[in-house]
């Protein structure tokens, strides 16, 4: 696994070293306070696997692509603080400064904060540009490019996008990777998929395509991320090994010890859970899915959940009229979106009252650009 660099601060006006020995309370309150001073020029996303005293904060609360259509749809907002991870931040830095959007503000530019550099993302790390460029260049090799659809994750750097942008590829999430595959057949051969293996897989088996036609390409193998020419070219679907370190840890004696201990039990699923565990799940979605799901089902249902601890125990709380629990006995959170913390909150608000914005996440302009067409593609798809 290839993990980021932890990247120091920026050096705002007030320094960060100030918020660490306050209480929540105090926080809180300085929070809303710089809130109500900048009021609709101020937007703060909050992912759904963030902790809940920072959610309380969230004008807007979803996922990432959701939370970045939102913000670049107001006309108001002048600063984004984006209480995620850094490839989310990106995605509303690309979605809100397009080219038609700095029209309509005429060039203003929307700045988005990251209030913590350090929250990044295990999955999307586990594909460097450097790696996925190599491996286009060995694919080319055995099987012809031109007819090979690259689709990369939304949980991916910029960097990704903007090649997929360049090689006629696309953006997927986990709620149209269905959608977004059929596209990618309908003009092409093969799919490249990458970074996670598991949504690849699990969304390509319902298509009928079998794990013999999805090599797993990994990028540290010497030479042709470990497969063999043959098993390339009679892939469908080639997958990066890579994965997500939350859903990774969901096992299917987690789902027979419940199905066990409760009868009746309902197993709900991620769809970045491994196939074994995805296979015997009752339901398997996205986030957005998972919520609607269990809200619109009759009270007494009785759920074990496998996704993101804080997601999990939010929809426990929410729907009282239902028993939910966590799938893994283990407790497994994402713990780079945990490094955004109320006093990280409040040191990039207050600094924003004293004019400086600090940790702001800008991509350059031609990454920006090849990544918007990628997902532009996406947004296109039905």
């Amino acid at each position: 696994m290839t993990i980021a660099p932890i990247l120091p601060a920026s050096p705002g006006k007030l320094p960060l070293s100030d918020y660490k020995p306050l209480g929540n309370a105090e926080l809180s309150e300085r929070i809303e306070a710089g809130r109500k001073k900048l009021g609709k020029r101020l937007l703060i996303l909050g992912h759904h696997y963030q902790q809940d005293e920072v959610i309380e904060h969230a004008d807007l609360r979803g996922d990432s692509l959701q939370l970045s259509q939102l913000a670049a749809s107001s006309s108001e907002c002048r600063t984004i603080v984006f209480c995620g991870v850094h490839f989310m931040a990106e995605t509303a830095d690309i979605l809100a400064n397009r080219p038609e959007k700095l029209a309509e503000r005429n060039g203003r530019r929307v700045d988005v904060i990251l209030p913590d550099m350090a929250a990044g993302c295990s999955m999307a790390d586990m594909a460097a540009i450097r790696q996925v460029e190599d491996a286009w260049d060995q694919l080319g090799e055995v099987i012809d490019t031109e007819r090979l659809i690259p689709v990369t994750y939304i949980n991916s750097a910029a960097s990704l996008k903007a090649f997929c942008g360049r090689h006629g590829g696309i953006v997927c999430t986990s709620s149209n990777a269905a959608a977004v595959l059929r596209w990618a057949f309908e003009r092409g051969e093969r799919v490249f998929f990458f970074p996670d293996q598991h949504l690849g897989r699990n969304t390509a088996l319902k298509m009928d395509i079998t794990n013999e036609q999805m090599p797993v390409w990994d990028p540290y193998a010497e030479d042709m991320g470990g497969n063999s020419a043959q098993a390339i070219q009679a892939s469908k679907v080639v997958l990066w090994k890579g994965h997500c370190s939350v859903h990774q840890m969901f096992r299917p004696e987690h789902v027979a010890q419940f199905r066990q201990k409760i009868p009746g039990i309902k197993i709900l699923v991620h769809p970045e859970c491994p196939q074994e565990v995805n296979d015997i799940a009752d339901y398997s979605g996205s986030t957005s899915s998972i919520l609607k799901t269990v809200e619109q089902s009759p009270a007494g249902t009785k759920w074990a959940i496998g996704t993101e601890l804080h997601l999990v125990n939010r929809i426990k709380k929410e729907n009282p009229e239902q028993e939910v629990h966590f799938l893994s006995p283990v407790v497994c959170m994402c713990a780079t979106m945990y490094r955004i913390d109320l006093a990280h909150l409040a040191w990039v608000i207050e600094n924003l009252l004293e004019g400086v914005v600090v940790n702001e996440i800008m991509v350059d302009e031609e990454t920006a650009k090849q990544s918007l067409i990628a997902l532009e593609r996406m947004l296109e798809v039905k």
